[in-house]
């Protein structure tokens, strides 16, 4: 089987009863031949190795680690020590024969044979006695038959001469030729062979057993350490099969709840998204009802004033013309809602909704509001600032507005937690859970409306004043800044009032909220969320305010000038005439719209 295709072993216990004997090689699984010695020190018989060079490195066959490979032969030196043994351990299973007798000595017999190194023969017991009793045989070296010594490692091969000497040096035998030879400063580090046979055999046991200072550990503690770490990882392998199997058990669990919260979720979310649908559809049909019925009293009024311009003398002019203007003028102040009240997109924040009903499963901290238990809006809108109530779309701009002075104005601005609180309640409200929670939801939804139609209200005038003061340049009324100022007063006072009575019940939730945790993450969001409605509220009022307050001194303003620009105004024309005239301009301005 030499030079066989080597197959790797399957486990360690394959490769401890393979590598029983040392002196197999583990390709062919016969006595070493030539062993030879690659870099990972692993031995091979030199036949095995033959023609697995490549590109001057060869791979080991047991382990694949590459070693260097010199000379034409492609193979890796020859390993002396190993061929020692192997051809100590060929003679030593040879049958021994006695050179004077001829008695042939069993394996157990060695112990009782003899070598003389002199003659180069084997002698038992009783021949040594004999033969080499006589004087002539008394230089003879005899040595037991398991200690004797071969010529070739007896004698130096260049001088042909004993060994005598041993170089520490060198780690090499010298002969006395081989002494002379070498400098003054070299002969120091000759000892002698038997001395040097010693100290080799101590430190040798020494490199086994115990190991050096300073050096790595000894071969007997790397053997043993060998072993265990073996065992360890024997071990370790059986704990990772285990903990595979136990963790795709896990994923196949969780994997299945995550896919029942899910589903559950979607059932939610999609009854949202249809309350959603059908309150914003319901809003449009109302409004757009409200335009519907508003358009032909617009083109009726109008084609009424055209006519009865044509047709009214001076006398019915005036008459009936100032009832007409009156009319026409309370139907522009009639609060109407030109824009729509709220967006057409339906948000029903689902991602973040999905991901909130995992936070459970996956162990994540649960996502909290920025907004603080004491938390408010800022020091004021910097820039450009837009006055807007809820989801209504319509909007304001004005100038920068102080903040309020108390608790509700600390803390930074949440931006637009409004609709994800909306949705939210929707969907908490929506699994039909009688908690306390629910129910206060419940009621601060109907409070919360209540307030926002109140201030809609009160910026849908604001915005009135604020068209008419800019655009028109009319004259508004004293009395009308000052109630609006007085029920901006009475909103601030409410949505403090509220503000507090929401307020008022943290420690209550806080209380639920360490009972069940699973919920706390929607709830107080929701929670912060209407804080921040409020707090949100609070501060257009306080924007309002300050608008009704900027445009107060321009009201007065243009009172005064009215007041003394009227005495020139009449002139000896009729002013009855001349208000016709600026009634006919309005008229020209508004076109009638064909049906």
């Amino acid at each position: 089987m030499a030079g066989g295709i080597f197959s790797p072993l399957g486990s360690c216990s394959e490769l401890e009863k393979a590598n029983c004997h040392p002196l197999v090689c583990l390709l062919c699984h016969e006595p070493y031949q030539h062993p030879c010695l690659l870099d990972c020190y692993h031995n091979f018989c030199a036949s095995c190795l033959r023609g697995r060079a490549s590109d001057g490195r060869l791979r080991c066959p047991l382990c694949g680690h590459p070693s260097v490979v010199r000379g034409g032969t492609g193979l890796p030196p020859v390993d002396r020590l190993l061929q020692f043994l192997v051809d100590s351990s060929a003679d030593s299973e040879e049958d021994v024969q006695c050179a004077n007798c001829d008695r042939c000595c069993t394996k157990a017999e060695l112990d009782t044979m003899y070598f003389c190194n002199t003659c180069g023969q084997p002698l038992c017991a009783p021949c040594r006695e004999e033969t080499h009793r006589a004087r002539m045989f008394a230089r003879h070296e005899i040595v037991s038959l398991s200690k004797r010594t071969k010529d070739i490692h007896k004698k130096c091969p260049l001088h042909e001469e004993p060994y005598i000497m041993f170089s520490t040096e060198k780690k090499s035998m010298l002969c006395i030729n081989c002494f002379r030879d070498m400098q003054g400063e070299s002969r120091a580090h000759c000892i002698d062979i038997e001395t040097a046979y010693m100290q080799g055999c101590q430190r040798l046991d020494q490199a086994v057993m115990v190991g050096r200072a300073g050096s790595v550990e000894a071969v007997k503690e790397l053997q043993t350490s060998t072993r265990e770490a073996i065992v360890l990882l024997k071990a370790m392998i059986e704990e990772v099969r285990n903990s595979a199997s136990e963790e795709e058990a896990a994923i196949n669990s969780l994997f299945s709840r995550m896919q029942e919260q899910l589903s559950e979720r979607k059932k939610t979310l999609l009854k949202a998204v249809q309350s959603q649908h059908e309150e914003k559809e319901k809003a449009f049909k109302e409004q757009l009802a409200h335009l519907a019925s508003l358009l032909p009293t617009l083109q009726v009024h109008l084609v009424t004033c055209s006519a009865f311009l044509s047709s009214a003398n001076k006398a019915e002019f005036l008459d009936l013309g100032y009832q007409l203007m009156e009319r026409l003028q309370r139907i522009v102040k009639l609060p109407h809602r030109l824009r729509p009240a709220q967006t057409s997109k339906i948000n029903s924040e689902y991602r973040a909704e999905f991901a909130r009903c995992l936070e459970p499963l996956l162990m994540l901290s649960p996502r909290r509001s920025v907004v603080g238990s004491a938390g408010g809006i800022g020091p004021g809108i910097t820039g450009t600032n837009m006055l807007t109530g809820g989801q209504c779309s319509k909007t304001l701009m004005v100038p920068s507005c102080p903040p309020t002075s108390d608790k509700m104005s600390t803390g930074p601005m949440v931006k637009k937690p409004t609709m994800h609180r909306y949705i939210s309640t929707k969907v908490l409200l929506a699994e039909g859970r009688e908690t306390p929670f629910a129910e206060h939801c419940r009621n601060y939804e109907n409070t919360y409306r209540m307030l926002q139609t109140e201030i809609q209200g009160l910026k849908d005038q604001v915005q009135e004043l604020h068209r008419d003061l800019t655009k028109h340049h009319s004259l508004i009324k004293s009395e009308i800044m000052s109630e609006i100022l007085q029920k901006s007063l009475q909103m601030d006072v409410q949505i403090a009032a509220h503000y507090s009575a929401v307020e008022m019940m943290r420690s209550v939730f806080e209380e639920v909220w360490e009972e069940t945790y699973q919920r706390v993450a929607n709830e107080q969001e929701i929670y912060e969320a209407q804080l921040h409605d409020l707090l949100q509220l609070r501060q257009e009022n306080s924007c309002l305010s300050t608008i009704t307050k900027q445009i107060a001194p321009y009201v007065r303003s243009i009172a005064k000038v009215k007041e003394r620009l009227e005495p020139r105004l009449q002139e000896p024309q009729e002013p009855r005439e001349e208000q016709a005239q600026m009634l006919l301009k309005i008229c020209d301005n508004n076109e009638v719209v064909p049906r």
